[in-house]
């Protein structure tokens, strides 16, 4: 006996959806993986999924913040404070439920804020999406506490808001580069899990 599918209740159901908790068919889930259902990283069919769905490439003309240019003697010199931030960030997501588009607006305030602070003003960008604005404290706190052990490992104060905020542009390119472009995906938490446990400082390129 076929079984409709939970969520159209016209097709044939062929698979498990942990997202809803029943089955539906290969076309919905297709449709709203990601989109209208929180697709749990576990699942056997998104991880097939990504597989053949991967990012389209962003040129250069398209990035963000063109003006900071990143060159990888930049990226080596600061790669302890490249991997505070992205833990920093996995685990303001992990904690927060957030997807890929929280953190990347969670990014894109606080660039806006270190821009300012070059510019000799201090004003603190906000966002007003929750979950963004839980990611960007979290980051806040992050760069202070590493700027606070830089000022007691060195007995000076050597972190520049020029680094912090051209280490924030990198990983803004990396999420921009791994966000799959659905309104509930989590690709780049998901790409952040994966090469986080394993060398992560080395692991971590765009």
């Amino acid at each position: 006996m076929s079984v409709p599918c939970k969520l159209c209740g016209k097709r044939r159901a062929r698979r498990h959806c942990p997202g809803i908790g029943g089955d539906i068919c290969p076309q919905c889930c297709g449709a709203e993986r990601e989109n209208t259902i929180r697709c749990p990283s576990t699942c056997e069919h998104l991880r097939e999924a990504r597989l053949h769905e991967a990012a389209a490439p962003i040129s250069e003309e398209e990035l963000p913040n063109q003006d900071i240019r990143l060159s990888e003697k930049f990226i080596r010199e600061h790669e302890p404070l490249l991997l505070t931030l992205v833990l920093a960030l996995k685990k303001a997501m992990d904690t927060g439920q957030a997807v890929d588009f929280d953190a990347r607006e969670a990014l894109e305030a606080l660039i806006r804020t270190y821009r300012t602070l070059q510019s000799g003003l201090i004003y603190e960008t906000r966002p007003q999406n929750p979950f963004a604005a839980a990611i960007q404290q979290s980051l806040r706190e992050s760069i202070e506490e590493f700027r606070k052990h830089m000022a007691e490992e060195l007995g000076m104060h050597t972190l520049r808001d020029a680094d912090i905020l051209g280490t924030l542009v990198f990983v803004q390119r990396l999420e921009l580069q791994h966000n799959n472009g659905r309104r509930r995906g989590r690709a780049f938490f998901d790409f952040l899990t994966s090469y986080l446990p394993e060398s992560p400082a080395a692991r971590i390129a765009v």
